[in-house]
């Protein structure tokens, strides 16, 4: 049989010998289906996830679960129901899901969200009524860059049994109705209501129930009504208010699992219809990479094909087969997929223990393990519940609902979740072959890095986990880089066994992490014999013996040598005193419990807009709901063109060397290839960027490992990127520099220099009574937009006009590039962008290059050409935000007060200037962040290095230059021994005060108000003294506290670019068509420049509509970002609709309560021009670097931050407990959407600050963090457990002149997110004044769990510090550059 047979939401699909190389994904995206995307192509991410359906015959029901179609081969959609986010609804009529996600501002650029939607659609499926607790996991494998996860959250817990989204209504004009619950309990829909606590709850709530006898109404509501619309939180009422019209979700409606595939599963299809049986798919491209592909369905089967076909790959849910093939090229001829094979599902039960079938998925396994820990109890079961708690962070849900218990073992992953806890539990394994059937021990199965004892046709059928007996205690420990959805640094599976005296008399300690395979720590084992179990001296022996036993050399792969060792003996120690506690065995030693993650909860607050009928209201991205259902339509989501052709990266595997050669012969032979184009290939200027000194490919030396140095051009991205590999370049390698101290060493850096110089630094000093030297390092951050970079070149056929569909922040400079490129006039070429799945910076001039590529392509074929980057070409061609390292001299008085401070910064530019010039400008007038210093002296440089150009990103140099003052600081307050809280508020500006470059504040500086409203708002005194409290109480984990001031600056920091252009065009029927040169990327943009053109002409929002951003609509246009957009745009649009309100409004005077398509006809027969541009440039800025005059920035947006941590000292790992934001954004044009891009800022500062670590390879230049599986951004479950956000409200406005009075808001809450960091510094100072450290803390960022642990340096970390000696010489395996 060589066909499959399926169904796609709902319709029978049937696809004759299928592409053995083709994915779900694919397949969808390739028949229209474009909902589904592609974000990583490893499974980490998400963006891929649909619901695949099927009826298992052995349980006979029906099992619906979330499965990322990039790793899903389409071979095995064989008997499935697959269901996308196509197959819920659309904008006109969405699914409840949908529905509730776009509404509830759960969707910001929208690539992320179908994912998102059919993570929770599944759940639904599973669990029509989740608890919240289900709902936060079921998103365990979905990123989101864009919104903070918060929104999401809200949104999704409308399906659960809370009482905040009960009781409220809308009445026919729109006003919130607050119906009558049990007990006159109804709510307001606000998540706190007063209504819905006892009134001893409502005491701290500061609700005005708590003050009187009075049990009914709501307090906000009737504030409202007596006319204190300044107490009302309008957020929680807005929320109330879109809640309130959502429709009913009923399961019932949901589209029902096809009858025909439960005939077909049992194999009971009429003689006439299509039947299951075994496949057999040989593929008839002689390109495909598979060749065969065997599908048996049974046992038997699948033993004689392994006999016939011994090196075939086995595959069942293709999570690691997928990932080799899709990012190491590996090649598997002949597959035998296994997951449709009953008997391998199949579990045991027996007086010894449990044998568990091995193509039992691990979603599956968690659920019977929970099952059999109820029913054998606890005593029994210690393995099996060992088991369970580390699948809790085992990948996420859609790859633990594929991935199986026998797939896990047989890979033989040295940093397996599971091994460890098998070969502690002394498994075994049973091995079959079409001739013999052998039960192997797990402690002889791993025979070295991923060898193990199974032979070449033998299969491991099931897995048999003994019971434990009742002294026997059993414990698995994980750490990574991240709590959940991450791959393991050390895992360990630890047991004991006593006698009745504690003596113990079985032992096995089992790691992964710290040898090639997983193995048993045997010494550590023999030295605890014996021994009774509570004696100190079984502890040290038995710790001296595992780190002795398991050492590790400084340059050990993966790097991490000394952590990995702690974590060694801090999970020992764990275990240690979790057993003591579980036999009942005093101890000296006391570890604190891991508590559980808790849900989640958030709050927004602002207050009521009075004046204004649309702008400042909390609309809903009005693309939301396209995106939620799929129909929003991206670069790579738009129909191919007959005879588009694809592009392929021919990529540099050196850091720096000269080309010698380019061959491209081999890949031209190849059939479909049609180009392999270099430097020589350019008909126009090879020579791009503002300076110059970047080229579109290299025509002698490459800069960067990844660089490309040429292009293949072929019929399909799959042949491109193989015939790329066919390209045969030799090289002769050059002396590389990759890191700032590196460049700093070898003088390598770029020509300019910034200085701001105020006040006699060296006389300030000296008056200083301490001067205190130090340094400050942040390192990168990759922006990891969903959407990776792509464009589609289209040529019109004459003149050379072309038109470029880009994902790209600057059409007009991709416009200007390609022209030069193909020696065209700017004219002839038009750049034309949709909307972008995320960028943060990281598409403005990093995406000329990917559409120039395009560009040429179809310049050489005269065809249509795309090009779409894998998520790890992505990351390796593609710039990040530029680390930074400083050196600061500051003096201070006894009472904290800044003197002066003097810095030098040095930030790592790559390889060419692309913006960094401007990013040290930016980050050199934020050193202050919002502190006087009377006498400054900045200065800095950009280093010159061969790694990607690094670029523009969300903060722009702002965050690191106000991180290297914060971190100073800290430095100073653990000198002076006060608190750092106390010297930030003591060294504020002030309203008057000046800046080191020139700008003094006027009314508008509100930082100082905010810090004082936040401190008292939040309780900051009172939480400090509860986070002393506990840390004296607990001896492992420790809490931190930190408060945090910003401020941002605003414009662009070249004059010319402070402008902005738009045309409106009203049409005869009265709609209104308003084009601008905004990019849409997430933030709301067009949604706020279509409220601005409504407000103007007093129309309703939905008579606007903008399309899309063109250089053809909107010439000579400046880039999106700078958190510019709004101001310069939206005044632009203002202007034009203000003109054009003027031409109308005599006509609106004569036609009173006529509608508005009438006025628009009447103007139109009239002959008045119904077409507008509108200008706008920002006024009064202009600074001069070298005088230190004029003005550099328009105004400042302000913010006050809160976090507070709790860490676990033995791995570092940490909590985010609470976070508290208020933000000065002056009169919001959308509250909703602003406060969604705070927390999306918030957010993705935290990860710069704490997870996100970039890492190099430093002998080869090679970027190791390349995808989500090794580069850990924020999930959901990372996010604040207590999020809260505010709006500052009442602050004079009148010194702003911008839009409707409002700020910029994109970037400035970024730098808020290092509060978490410097939370955990106050953590970590703690513990390490518990150990009596009395070294100076230095921290630098990110503060990863292996940052943090480290810097504890308590007794354990001192264990296994590796001498000097043993350092010297070696080259460790990662660095940061």
């Amino acid at each position: 049989m060589s066909s499959i047979l399926f169904y796609l939401n709902g319709q029978r699909v049937v696809v004759d010998t299928p592409d053995l190389d083709m994915t779900l994904l694919r397949y969808l995206r390739q028949t229209g289906l474009t909902g589904t995307k592609l974000g990583c192509g490893e499974g980490g991410c998400g963006a891929c996830t649909v619901m695949v359906s099927r009826y298992d015959t052995l349980t006979s029901q029906i099992t619906h679960a979330s499965v990322n179609a990039c790793l899903c081969p389409l071979a095995t959609i064989d008997g499935k129901h697959v269901i996308t986010v196509e197959g819920l609804g659309t904008s006109a009529r969405p699914h409840p899901v949908q529905e509730r996600i776009a509404l509830l501002h759960g969707s910001q650029c929208g690539f992320c969200t179908p994912g998102f939607v059919m993570s929770l659609y599944t759940l639904l499926r599973n669990k029509p009524n989740p608890t919240e607790h289900e709902i936060e996991e079921c998103f365990d494998g979905n990123l989101c860059r864009c919104t903070g996860y918060r929104p999401i959250l809200d949104a999704a817990k409308t399906f659960a049994d809370v009482a905040w989204k009960q009781g409220t209504s809308v009445l026919a004009d729109g006003t919130v109705h607050v119906a009558e619950a049990k007990n006159n309990s109804g709510g307001c829909g606000i998540e706190e209501c007063c209504q819905l606590k006892e009134k001893k709850e409502r005491a701290n709530t500061g609700c005005c129930k708590a003050k009187d006898s009075s049990d009914s109404g709501c307090c906000k509501l009737e504030r409202a009504d007596s006319g204190m619309a300044e107490c009302v939180n309008q957020a929680e009422v807005d929320k109330a208010a879109v809640i309130a019209k959502f429709q009913r979700y009923d399961p019932t409606q949901d589209l029902i699992f096809p009858p025909f595939l439960i005939r077909y599963a049992k194999q009971t299809t009429n003689p006439d219809e299509p039947h299951l049986c075994s496949l057999d798919i040989v593929s008839s491209d002689p390109q495909s990479w598979c060749k065969r592909y065997l599908r048996p369905l049974t046992l038997t089967g699948l033993l004689e094909a392994l006999d016939q076909n011994p090196d075939a790959k086995l595959v069942a849910g293709n999570t690691k087969v997928g990932t080799e093939i899709k990012l190491n090229w590996s090649k598997f001829q002949t597959q035998i997929y296994i997951n449709d094979i009953p008997e391998l599902r199949q579990i045991k039960e027996t007086t010894e223990g449990i044998e568990f079938g091995g193509n039992l998925t691990l979603a599956a396994l968690e659920q019977v393990l929970d099952e059999f820990g109820t029913k054998y109890g606890v005593k029994k079961t210690q393995s099996l519940a060992a088991l369970r708690n580390n699948l809790r962070y085992f990948a996420g849900n859609q790859i633990r609902n594929v991935a199986t218990i026998t797939g896990s073992i047989a890979v033989a992953s040295p940093i397996s979740d599971l091994n460890p806890t098998l070969l502690a539990a002394g498994a075994r394994l049973t091995l079959a072959s079409a001739n013999e059937q052998r039960v192997v021990p797990i402690s002889k199965f791993f025979l070295g890095y991923q060898r193990t004892a199974i032979q070449r046709n033998e299969v491991l059928v099931s897995v048999f986990v003994p019971f434990t007996s009742e002294f026997e205690v059993v414990r698995a420990f994980k750490q990574a880089k991240r709590k959940n959805n991450t791959i393991a640094i050390v895992t360990c599976g630890l047991r004991i066994k006593v006698d009745s005296d504690q003596r113990i008399t079985d032992a096995a300690f089992a790691y992964g992490g710290v040898a090639p395979t997983t193995v048993l720590a045997k010494e550590a084992a023999h030295a605890a014999l014996g021994g009774k179990w509570g004696d100190k001296s079984v502890l040290d022996s038995v710790l001296a013996a595992c780190v002795q036993e398991l050492q590790l050399d400084y340059a050990v792969p993966g790097g991490m040598a000394e952590y990995r060792m702690t974590l060694v003996a801090s999970f020992l120690l764990k275990f240690w005193a979790t057993s003591c506690e579980q036999l009942g065995v005093s101890c000296s030693e006391s570890v604190d419990h891991d508590d559980d993650l808790v849900v989640s909860k958030a709050r927004q607050e602002y207050a009521r807009i009075e004046d204004r009928a649309i702008v400042g209201r909390g609309v809903a991205h009005l693309a939301a709901l396209k995106q939620a259902t799929g129909e929003a339509r991206y670069v790579d989501d738009m129909p191919a063109l007959q005879g588009e052709l694809h592009v392929g990266l021919v990529m540099s595997p050196h850091a720096h060397a000269r080309i010698l050669s380019i061959d491209g012969s081999l890949a031209l032979a190849l059939p479909g290839v049609v180009h392999v184009l270099a430097a020589k290939d350019v008909p126009g200027e090879n020579h791009w960027n503002v300076f110059k000194d970047e080229e579109i490919l290299p025509s002698d030396i490459v800069h960067y490992y990844g660089q490309p140095v040429a292009l293949v051009i072929a019929s399909s991205q799959k042949l491109a990127q193989d015939a790329a590999q066919h390209v045969i370049v030799q090289y002769e390698p050059l002396p590389a520099i990759l890191s700032i101290r590196d460049a700093m060493a070898q003088q390598s850096f770029f020509a300019e220099t910034r200085q701001l110089v105020n006040g006699d630094v060296d006389a300030a000093l000296q008056s200083a009574d301490l001067v205190l030297e130090g340094s400050s390092y942040c390192g990168t951050q990759e922006h990891f937009y969903l959407e990776t970079m792509g464009a589609v070149a289209v040529p019109k056929g004459e003149d050379g006009e072309m038109e470029v569909f880009a994902s790209t922040q600057i059409p007009t400079e991709v416009q200007m590039t390609i022209a030069e490129v193909l020696g065209l006039p700017a004219s002839h070429i038009v750049c034309r962008v949709k909307r972008l799945g995320g960028s943060f910076g990281g598409k403005e001039t990093r995406s000329i290059l990917i559409a120039a590529f395009a560009a040429l392509g179809a310049h050489h074929s005269d065809r249509s050409v795309r090009i779409s980057l894998d998520r790890n070409e992505d990351m390796q061609v593609s710039g990040q935000r530029h680390p930074f390292f400083g050196t600061w001299t500051v003096g201070v008085t006894h009472e904290g007060k800044i003197l002066a401070l003097r810095a030098r910064v040095y930030l790592n530019g790559g390889f060419s200037h692309d913006l960094s010039i401007g990013v040290v400008e930016h980050g050199l007038a934020h050193i202050d962040n919002c502190y006087r210093i009377p006498a400054t002296d900045f200065a800095g440089r950009v280093c010159r290095t061969h790694t990607q150009a690094n670029t523009a990103f969300r903060g722009f140099g702002a965050c690191q230059g106000m991180f290297l003052t914060e971190s100073m600081l800290c430095e100073v307050a653990d000198r002076l021994r006060i608190p750092v809280e106390t010297i930030r508020q003591l060294n504020l500006y002030q309203q008057g005060d000046v800046t080191p470059f020139s700008h003094q504040l006027n009314s508008d500086w509100n930082v100082p108000r905010m810090w004082d409203q936040l401190k008292a708002k939040a309780q900051y005194e009172e939480r400090r003294l509860a986070v002393d409290k506990f840390n004296r109480q607990s001896t492992t984990r420790k809490r931190g506290l930190a408060m945090l001031p910003t401020k941002f600056g605003m414009s662009f920091g070249v004059k010319h670019l402070n402008q902005g252009m738009a045309l409106v065009h009203v049409y005869m029927d009265g709609s209104v068509l308003v084009a601008h040169g905004g990019v849409e990327m997430g933030q709301g943009l067009h949604t706020k420049m279509a409220m601005v053109a409504a407000e103007t002409l007093k129309l309703p929002l939905e008579s606007i509509f903008i399309s899309e951003t063109a250089t053809n609509t909107a010439a000579n246009t400046t880039g999106s970002g700078g958190s510019v957009s709004s101001d310069l745009y939206g005044y632009a649009v203002h202007n034009a609709c203000r003109e054009l309100a003027d031409r109308l409004q005599p006509y609106r005077d004569r036609m009173v309560g006529e509608p508005f398509a009438k006025i628009a006809m009447a103007a139109y027969l009239d002959r008045c021009n119904l077409t507008v541009t509108g200008h706008y440039c920002t006024p009064d800025i202009g600074y001069n670097w070298e005088t230190n005059e004029g003005q550099l920035f328009f105004y400042f947006t302000q913010g006050v931050a809160i976090a507070e941590v709790e860490l676990d000292t033995l791995t570092g790992s940490h909590t985010t407990l609470r976070v508290d934001i208020i933000m000065d954004i002056g009169r919001s044009l959308n509250k909703a959407i602003d406060i969604g891009q705070i927390e999306g800022a918030f957010t993705q500062g935290q990860g710069w600050s704490t997870s996100e670590e970039f890492l190099y390879s430093p002998t080869t230049g090679r970027l190791f963090t390349t995808g989500p599986g090794n580069y850990k951004i924020p999930t959901a479950m990372d996010i604040a457990r207590d999020f809260r956000v505010e709006l500052l409200e009442g602050a004079d406005t009148s010194a702003l002149k911008t839009i409707f009075s409002s700020k910029g808001v994109g970037e400035p809450p970024l730098f808020l997110g290092a509060s978490v960091f410097f939370a955990l510094r106050d953590a970590v100072g703690a513990k390490r004044r518990q150990e009596g450290v009395e070294a100076p803390l230095h921290m630098e960022s990110p503060a990863t769990p292996e940052t943090l642990r480290m810097a504890c340096e308590d007794q354990l970390a001192q264990m296994v510090k590796i001498p000097q000696a043993l350092k010297d010489g070696k080259t460790p395996f990662v660095i940061r550059i």
